[in-house]
């Protein structure tokens, strides 16, 4: 007697209609890849949004909530963090790092680092580079995106090496950017050499919501056959098509989005967290997050960002579409930096004479990616371009760096009138620019030994020696009572 089935039908027998055709066999279910969301509330939202001017003691009393929703990691530290604790909300960001470290039970903390710019904005020597990973992975910090504004990949080895040696993840990140040399085989090479390099994953990361949604399928397909790394896609909404972008993208197989909670989201900030959970919600891709308790943290933010509307340190401008991006390529960032330095020249009118300078400028210099500190350089550039009615009258020393190979090597050669005009004779280096710069730790760390009252301190003032300076001193008047900087030192005396 044959053997049958729970069906009735022998093992391999295909069930047939009233006609003696074979059915058609049901369909595969498809195969589950929940999306991983990176979220970027406590760094890049309101970086983009509020000028990074979030403080610790805001984050803190949300981060047990943060750390249930199931997030591949949150984005905390680094970028524009660093500076601004110091300059502007008078916080130690190692002490933030710490805190936030401690809250985080679960989940993965991440931060973004200018490669061998670390978090500031010129090249360091590499001793400086390695000490900073070490010290970030030391306090708290899981994942490292490392990347460099000329997609320079010898400005990214000694950092991508550090995380490595500090059992951290480096994620490698490009710059993404329209322009002639910038192909599908340029960016394959690219994620390829950075595979090779070390790195444990690629970040397309798109600073000016240039990435469309069909160029997006074909890019991340392109580096899906390319590398075997999993891919992260981050990118703004200034140009109004970043959520159209994300859909196509994870459609095509990228493996992680950056989104922010919503009312930090939209504008140049992230396409919003809940609204991307909601549209993947019961396909392949559901990420399985609760929208309640979203919901909750949402209700958190809201007061932080409607206090902010109310003082004016949200621009509503912000918030809304801004086509000029894919005109002219230029972040929200940027524009609203060209917005305030026309301000205060009382030169608004010239606000789109300069916005068609960009792009010249941008090519004159090599084609770079307009992300840190490269988009400061041109814009600032493209800016007295204008201004004095002649262009390159007025040459600002990144402008004349970045021309002499200082920054490292753009993708297009640079246009060799406005090269010579600005450095004249001077020969530009070919090498890695961190070859050129000795070790500079013990250095840094002897000009600044009287205020040092933890390691980390040396690092703050190796970035910024003005800025850290002046907290070290606000540091030191909150524990002491004493403000050294109305005391009259020739006499010895203080007022009380």
């Amino acid at each position: 007697m044959s053997q049958k089935n729970n069906n009735g039908k022998r093992p391999q027998e295909k069930a047939v209609d009233r006609n003696g055709a074979k059915a058609p066999e049901a369909a595969a279910a498809p195969e589950k890849k929940p999306i991983k969301i990176m979220e970027t509330i406590l760094r890049d939202a309101h970086q983009s949004l509020i000028a990074t001017r979030m403080s610790t003691e805001q984050m803190l009393p949300i981060v047990d909530k943060l750390d249930q929703v199931g997030y591949h990691a949150v984005e905390c530290w680094g970028g524009a963090t660093f500076d601004a604790s110091l300059r502007f909300l008078k916080e130690d960001p190692w002490e933030r790092l710490r805190k936030l470290r401690d809250g985080f039970k679960h989940t993965k903390l991440q931060m973004l680092f200018r490669g061998q710019n670390i978090l500031g904005y010129r090249p360091y020597a590499d001793d400086v580079v390695e000490y900073f990973v070490q010290k970030s992975v030391a306090n708290g910090i899981d994942i490292i995106r490392i990347f460099d504004c000329l997609n320079d990949i010898r400005n990214l080895e000694t950092a991508v090496k550090a995380a490595n040696k500090e059992k951290a993840h480096a994620q490698v990140a490009l710059s993404y950017t329209l322009g002639d040399a910038y192909t599908l085989d340029y960016w394959k090479d690219i994620a390829r050499k950075i595979e090779n390099m070390g790195a444990d994953s690629i970040c397309i990361k798109d600073m000016a919501g240039l990435l469309l949604p069909y160029e997006a399928t074909k890019l991340v397909t392109a580096l899906k056959q390319t590398v075997s790394i999993p891919i992260d896609l981050h990118t703004h909404y200034t140009s109004g098509v970043a959520a159209m972008t994300y859909l196509k993208a994870v459609e095509a197989g990228v493996d992680i989005i950056d989104c922010a909670m919503s009312p930090f989201a939209l504008g140049t900030s992230q396409p919003a967290t809940e609204v991307m959970v909601e549209t993947f919600k019961g396909t392949p891709y559901d990420t399985g997050f609760d929208q309640k308790l979203l919901a909750q943290i949402a209700d958190y933010f809201r007061p932080i960002r409607d206090e902010a509307l109310e003082t004016g340190l949200l621009n509503p401008k912000n918030l809304g579409v801004n086509i000029k991006t894919l005109l002219y390529q230029v972040p929200g960032g940027m524009l609203s930096n060209l917005t305030s330095q026309l301000k205060e020249q009382h030169a608004e009118d010239k606000f789109y004479e300069v916005l068609e300078e960009v792009p010249r400028v941008r090519k004159d210099l090599g084609e770079p990616p307009l992300v840190t500190p490269s988009s400061q350089i041109v814009g600032t550039q493209a800016v007295f371009n204008v201004l004095f009615g002649e262009r390159y009258k007025m040459v600002t020393k990144e402008t004349k760096d970045i021309l002499s190979g200082k920054y490292g090597a753009t993708v297009k050669p640079f246009n060799p009138e406005v090269q010579k005009k600005c450095i004249g004779d001077e020969k530009p280096i070919t090498c890695r620019p961190a070859d050129l710069i000795e070790n500079e730790l013990a250095k840094l760390e002897s000009e600044m030994a009287q205020y040092k009252e933890q390691d980390e301190d040396v690092l703050s003032y190796a970035l910024f020696p003005q800025v850290a300076t002046d907290f070290f001193k606000y540091r030191q008047a909150q524990q002491t009572g004493v403000d050294e900087s109305k005391a009259d030192s020739e006499n010895g005396a203080y007022p009380v």
